[in-house]
């Protein structure tokens, strides 16, 4: 049986309260709301906290809200509200694409968008999701509110913007007219962490060609978006030829390692098929939303 080392545990009553007591209990302190990458990992002893504060019942952090022109998303929020949300998949459909293809029912019915975030696995969905919908995260700490952009947030692999006195507590997402977006995953089996993945959204312009975009890769070794995709797919009518272009950026743009879920050139080709296929699917959305 594995037992994670002894600890001790605070459960917090709202975000000052929660704030105060990583103040009190300092860096041996860690939050723990759905608990689904913490907790195996303190059984497993890879981490050692003294403290765990548990902020499960902080409502404040739950909402999914339009304010305008931007989509406010609470860090507590469960993936299966995500998932559930019509607004969501209206606005954002790549948010439910990804919904569906995160671990199982259990997981994604504790599970939140910020405990996703905070994790910050390379192979972890909504990292790309977030990166390529150029969303932003909102930071508390004992200085205040700072907001940040994804390029910010992320650090590397298992590292974020958030210091260990802060918590995130709020995601927010530009809603842009005449953009799709779209998110496809290969996985070894229904659950599993990603072989490799894609992410997009672009924007159309009203003669049709594309005004913006951005494609993003998981588990294959790329940080942030895929550099240069935007210059490459500005002003130019979607069709095959133009998807198959960007689909040999992204290739070359990662650095997949060769391990036993693949190795590289097959990781590579999945970069290449799965952005064409994203991008395809994002340009249709974006039609169908104008349209």
């Amino acid at each position: 049986m594995q037992i994670p080392a002894p600890f001790d545990y605070a459960r917090a009553t709202d975000v000052d309260n929660a704030l105060a007591l990583l103040e009190r209990h300092g860096p041996d302190a860690r939050l723990v709301a759905g608990g689904h990458s913490l907790l195996p990992m303190m059984k497993l002893r890879l981490a050692r906290p003294e403290w765990l504060i548990d902020i499960n019942g902080l409502a404040e952090l739950d909402f999914l809200v339009r304010e305008g022109n931007v989509f406010r998303v609470g860090a507590l929020t469960r993936h299966t509200a995500l998932f559930e949300s019509s607004d969501v998949a209206r606005l954002f459909p790549i948010v439910t694409d990804a919904e569906q293809v995160i671990a199982d029912p259990v997981v994604r019915n504790r599970g939140t968008i910020g405990g996703s975030l905070c994790q910050a696995d390379p192979a972890e969905d909504l990292s790309t999701v977030c990166d390529v919908l150029q969303a932003e995260a909102v930071i508390r700490g004992p200085a205040g509110e700072r907001t940040v952009s994804m390029d910010e947030f992320h650090r590397g692999p298992y590292e974020t913007a958030v210091g260990q006195n802060e918590l995130l507590v709020e995601l927010r997402f530009p809603i842009r007219d005449r953009s799709g977006s779209a998110y496809e995953k290969v996985e070894r089996r229904v659950g599993d962490w990603a072989v490799a993945a894609a992410g997009a959204a672009v924007v159309l312009a009203a003669d049709g060609t594309i005004d913006d975009a951005s494609v993003g890769l998981t588990a294959v070794g790329l940080d942030g978006t895929v550099s240069g995709i935007g210059d490459l797919l500005h002003g130019r009518r979607p069709d095959e030829d133009l998807f198959t272009e960007a689909g040999r950026m992204a290739a070359a743009a990662c650095e997949p390692v060769s391990d036993q879920r693949g190795g590289i050139d097959y990781k590579r080709h999945l970069a290449d098929e799965l952005t064409r296929r994203v991008l395809r699917s994002a340009c249709a959305r974006a039609a169908e939303q104008e349209g």
